[in-house]
């Protein structure tokens, strides 16, 4: 197999560049483009106007015109890297990453890559790369610091992220909780006003701020309800030494390892976690972020499959489909 030492990936979103506060994909990608740079490639963005980017070249990409019109000529583009479905098959060797839950069973392109090996086998499938952060995004994750509360950190108004759950547990075992992404009131989804005073809604934040409130956090609470795909938050919170008491679904049981977290779906057992979070090491949760879930390491995994499909090769043997159809909404717990 034919190793390329420099390639030119032009990497494709539907939404804008850098993500200031709420963004998964949007900071994925971003921390993808550096860690190739670094590795001496060459990158490129074809994303929505309004985007900038300091070390890459950005193009203006609209979903109304077709895809192939948009790629930049001339440009010895080798590959393209897609992170979700466009409106024809590009013409140029591609890979795409489906960074959500579809829940229809609906053929996927072949050279389809998942967030997690949850993910992919629910597609019938065993591609997947691992999401990796970038510490420069981070600092210092000051473990010595005293610590005084658990945190939430999602979108609170997406219902299977269970915020509730979360709000109950640490009630319940006495903490108070700080939840990053929601308000104290919410009428997305289903109204939802929280009278608890030992709750505090921080909001949507990023950067520093986000970073500053992990600092002081002794446990990651995310109770979902869903199959979660990746969780970047997992991740993150992680990095700043915070163990995770959550559900075992989705990608949860295959990144959270016993040494850093505790998963059930019983509220019980997650409130008897919170009372033993002591016992856990708060470097090791950092040190095994790091470790493995790195942004270098992640470029390292796209490496592999771009040189795969550069080689003629696909990355799966069928398109991708969805095993099973999930008809219950919420996914149980007690």
């Amino acid at each position: 197999m034919l190793i390329f030492e420099s390639m030119h990936i032009l990497i494709v979103n539907n939404t804008i560049i850098p993500a200031l506060k709420y963004g998964g994909t949007e900071r994925v990608i971003w921390w993808l483009g550096k860690a190739l740079i670094k590795a001496g490639h060459q990158v490129s963005y074809l994303v929505p106007a309004g985007s900038t980017c300091s070390f890459a070249d950005v193009y203006p990409f609209n979903p109304s015109l077709p895809f192939n019109e948009q790629v930049p000529k001339d440009k010895g583009i080798d590959l393209i890297h897609l992170n979700h479905t466009v409106n024809e098959e590009p013409l140029l060797p591609h890979i795409m990453t489906l960074h959500g839950n579809l829940n229809v069973q609906v053929p996927l392109p072949l050279n389809t890559v998942f967030v997690s090996k949850n993910h992919a086998a629910r597609f019938c499938s065993d591609s997947f790369v691992h999401n990796g952060i970038d510490p420069d995004d981070y600092g210092d994750p000051a473990l010595s610091r005293p610590r005084s509360y658990v945190h939430f950190l999602g979108d609170a108004a997406w219902r299977v992220k269970n915020v509730q759950g979360a709000i109950d547990v640490s009630k319940k075992a006495g903490l108070p909780l700080h939840v990053i992404g929601g308000h104290r009131f919410n009428f997305n989804q289903g109204i939802r006003l929280t009278f608890d005073r030992h709750v505090h809604f921080h909001g949507m934040k990023g950067g520093e701020e986000k970073n500053e409130i992990l600092r002081g956090s002794k446990a990651f609470l995310f109770p979902v309800r869903w199959h979660e795909p990746f969780g970047l938050a997992l991740v993150e919170s992680l990095y700043f030494g915070c163990p995770v008491v959550g559900t075992p679904y989705g990608s949860l049981p295959e990144i959270i390892i016993p040494e850093v977290g505790f998963l059930s779906a019983t509220s019980t057992e997650l409130v008897n976690a919170l009372s033993n979070i002591g016992s856990y090491n708060l470097q090791h949760c950092h040190d095994y972020a790091l470790s493995h879930f790195s942004a270098d390491a992640m470029m390292r995994s796209y490496l592999s499959k771009y040189e795969k499909v550069l080689n003629g090769h696909t990355l799966n043997t069928h398109p991708p489909v969805l095993k099973e159809i999930q008809y219950e909404k919420f996914l149980p717990f007690e």
